[in-house]
């Protein structure tokens, strides 16, 4: 059986209506749902065959209560669940939310009483459930109400959900009557076709009237139940806020010691080259030294000052880079723009070591998202180090090609490879492939940290296959233009 409401209906008005009303408590949905809660223990406990009337929530927590006491009491109580039918098209109102399951749909004994009310109507903003039997009346009822904006252009409906929620809960009967009555009228009042009519099919018995109170047991009972009802909430919200409390305090403490790491690292990487510095000073003041020895000490300390200027060169790049990183607006880039250039920069030092250095760019591949000069330094970046550990003879390659919504830039070499157990590290700050040859691939190892986080900002993606003395495959992935930029996925293989 469907009833419906075609009068504007307020809930809240109607108690508001009666001679010395009720006082409404400014208090949070928690405690509504402790209320709520509380009510159906009641009910349930004194096995209260009842006709409620409710609006709630769509949420699975509160259609529960409602399951809850139908399958305790049984068959002989009714429930009528009002559903806000907007321009006659039906669905859910303003404080439902798209895509949650009615489970009140699958009760036994409930009636779905469609409601049809303009768009400022109060009812769209409240929420409540009343209790109809001969033993015991309750009603609780929670109304957001409007909040003005100094703006608001006039005649606009403006709710702010996360204010505190104005709840009254009474047993007093007198206004539970005046509810009950007033939803009659809106119902006798309708004059849809094909509707029921009230005489034939009415929301309560005829001869119903509220008791003015509920018996002293039954008061005690309830708000024993209150009380229980309300601990509990409190002692969950308690217990959700010191895991948040514990879970931030983790996070602080790992940060903390992310920190000391990193500053111990920092301090360890400056002090490799002073301490060569230093040495080379050192034998450079021997008495005894050879003219090729003091040129190789001297080239140790040009060396060394140049690692050093490398380490603190990245470090500022990085550091800055981090700290602008979320600032940095997205832009439209070519690759046929970018890696041609970067490679001709580089092909002197290829064809100093006797590298053959190579591209292939399709011109009509599309554009990418990168950040402003991101593109030129993580192809600089990979492309450097594909040389550095490349030996004499070997091989370079960049390549891109379209991959789905991304264009694929992959960087191949013939180099000294990685071995399995280094590839997860690469990408941490100053960790350097460990290799037993006998040349020096000093670098601040810093590189493939700067092109993690410039991919993070641009939401690409890089993969990493290796071989040891086999050589090496850094694969990237950017985002086309027509594609919304992902967040960043590092994978090894």
């Amino acid at each position: 059986m469907n009833v419906s409401l075609t009068k504007d209906l307020s809930v809240y008005q109607l108690v508001m209506g009666v001679q010395v009303p009720p006082k409404p408590l400014s208090l949070s949905p928690a405690t509504l749902l402790s209320l709520v809660r509380a009510q159906i223990d009641l009910l349930i406990e004194q096995q209260i065959a009842a006709t409620l009337w409710v609006k709630l929530p769509p949420e699975k927590i509160w259609q529960s209560e409602l399951a809850r006491y139908q399958s305790s009491v049984g068959a002989s109580s009714i429930i009528y669940t009002c559903q806000i039918d907007e321009n006659g098209k039906g669905g859910a109102g303003e404080d439902d939310e798209a895509g949650e399951e009615n489970t009140s749909s699958s009760f036994s004994s409930t009636h779905h009483v469609t409601v049809h009310l303009p768009p400022d109507s109060q009812l769209r903003r409240e929420n409540f459930l009343m209790v109809l039997s001969p033993q015991f009346c309750s009603l609780i009822l929670a109304h957001r109400p409007l909040k003005k904006r100094k703006n608001q252009t006039l005649g606009k409906v403006n709710t702010n959900k996360n204010q505190p929620l104005l709840i009254i809960t009474t047993v007093e009967g007198r206004v539970i009557q005046q509810v009950l009555d007033g939803i009659q009228k809106a119902i006798s009042n309708d004059k849809l076709p094909g509707v029921y009519a009230p005489e034939s099919s009415p929301i309560v018995p005829a001869d119903f009237i509220c008791p003015t109170m509920p018996e002293a047991a039954t008061m005690s009972q309830l708000f024993a139940k209150q009380l229980l009802r309300q601990d509990e909430i409190n002692r969950q919200i308690i217990t959700a806020r010191t895991t948040k409390l514990q879970q931030i305090n983790q996070e602080l403490h790992n940060k903390e010691q992310f920190q000391d790491e990193y500053l111990k690292n920092l301090c360890q990487e400056l002090r490799i080259p002073l301490t060569h510095i230093k040495t080379a000073l050192s034998l450079l003041n021997s008495p005894n030294l050879k003219p090729t020895q003091r040129q190789r000490y001297l080239q140790m300390l040009n060396t060394q000052c140049d690692q050093q200027n490398s380490l603190i060169t990245g470090l500022l790049e990085l550091l800055q880079l981090e700290r602008n990183l979320e600032g940095m607006v997205l832009e439209s880039v070519r690759l046929s723009e970018i890696v041609p250039g970067v490679v001709s920069t580089y092909q002197p030092l290829a064809q100093e070591k006797g590298i053959m250095l190579g591209y292939t760019v399709p011109t009509e591949l599309p554009s990418i998202w990168c950040v402003s000069g991101g593109l030129r330094q993580i192809v600089i970046n990979l492309l450097h180090n594909s040389i550095k550990f490349t030996p004499n003879g070997g091989e370079v390659w960049v390549r891109a090609r379209l991959q789905g919504d991304y264009v694929q830039l992959e960087f191949r070499d013939t180099g000294i490879g990685i071995a399995e157990s280094e590839i997860s590290k690469i990408f941490e700050r100053f960790y350097r492939v460990r290799t037993s040859a006998t040349e020096d691939y000093a670098g601040a190892g810093l590189g493939l940290t700067i092109v993690q986080q410039l991919l993070l900002r641009c939401g690409g993606s890089i993969s990493v296959k290796s071989k040891l003395y086999e050589g090496s495959t850094f694969t990237v992935q950017l985002a086309t233009v027509g594609d919304a930029p992902r967040a960043i996925a590092i994978e090894h293989e």
